[in-house]
């Protein structure tokens, strides 16, 4: 592969080991332009298989059914939990205690209404995200994770911005900021990008 597919747009994306790159399927992709095209394709699909009937989003095996929808025709890892560390995300062993938690921590949110709808799904993304479950995709997996638990909730869907959230811009480095003061326990900035 070139260079170019290797290069990173920013701090916040996850570079794959070379045991992940091999398990790239499509054999045509040189460059990161073909391969965020080819995602996009699968994730499109995904998203209209997730949509077409209520799902349980809080089950560790739809949200790994998801990643693998999302991915399955360019990774073949698509759907597996990460066994690398990265440059973000809880340690690999941890991936499993942490997703539980969160998931329990979701469902007693919702059933004794912690929290309004937007905050209980703006906690989760964030966390779905922090934990980095998969060798990659992490942040489109949470986000359509997300819009699925929004709706399971009768809310409108995250606008996220409005803008593609892939590609290194101001509205990527925005997203990107308020999660990191997620990290640090302040979800107001993530709570208003989610809407904007």
């Amino acid at each position: 592969m070139s260079d170019d597919f290797l290069v990173e747009h920013d701090d916040a994306s996850t570079p794959l080991s070379a045991e992940e790159l091999e398990g790239l399927i499509p054999s045509y992709i040189t460059l990161r332009s073909e391969l965020n095209e080819a995602e996009q394709a699968n994730i499109l699909e995904a998203e209209e298989w997730a949509f077409k009937r209520k799902r349980d989003v809080l089950s560790e095996k739809f949200l790994n059914d998801l990643h693998k929808r999302m991915f399955e025709r360019v990774w073949k890892w698509a759907g597996q939990h990460r066994h690398t560390g990265k440059n973000i995300g809880v340690d690999a062993y941890r991936i499993p205690v942490e997703l539980r938690q969160l998931l329990d921590d979701v469902r007693f949110w919702i059933s004794h209404e912690t929290y309004q709808p937007d905050e209980i799904a703006t906690r989760f993304h964030h966390k779905l995200v922090w934990i980095h479950i998969f060798p990659n995709g992490n942040g489109r997996h949470a986000r359509l994770a997300t819009d699925l638990l929004l709706t399971a909730l009768g809310q409108p869907r995250f606008t996220w911005g409005r803008e593609n959230l892939v590609d290194a811009n101001e509205t990527r480095q925005a997203y990107v900021g308020a999660l990191r003061a997620a990290d640090q326990h302040d979800y107001g900035p993530l709570l208003a990008f989610v809407r904007s």
